[in-house]
């Protein structure tokens, strides 16, 4: 995910079929994009729209990946504590 759309996690996303979606717009603020949310529902009733928090996944954080000091992995590894 690029860094400018981390900053924005907020998304308005449009339903198409197929079982597809598209992003429309991304918001910083959700009060933002409730807003743009209500006025696309004005202007276009017909269409599928919904509000989803979209967080980056930082890939340093991930919670499938543990970080250890080399010293302690080796310890680890040979039974040493």
């Amino acid at each position: 995910m690029a860094y400018r759309d981390r900053l924005y996690p907020w998304c308005i996303v449009r339903h198409l079929p197929n079982a597809q979606n598209e992003i429309v717009e991304r918001f910083r603020q959700r009060g933002e994009a409730e807003a743009y949310l209500r006025i696309l529902k004005q202007l276009l009733p017909a269409s599928d729209h919904s509000l989803i928090f979209d967080p980056a996944e930082d890939s340093q954080t991930s919670t499938n990946s543990t970080h250890y000091p080399p010293q302690v992995q080796g310890q680890a590894s040979t039974g040493i504590v």
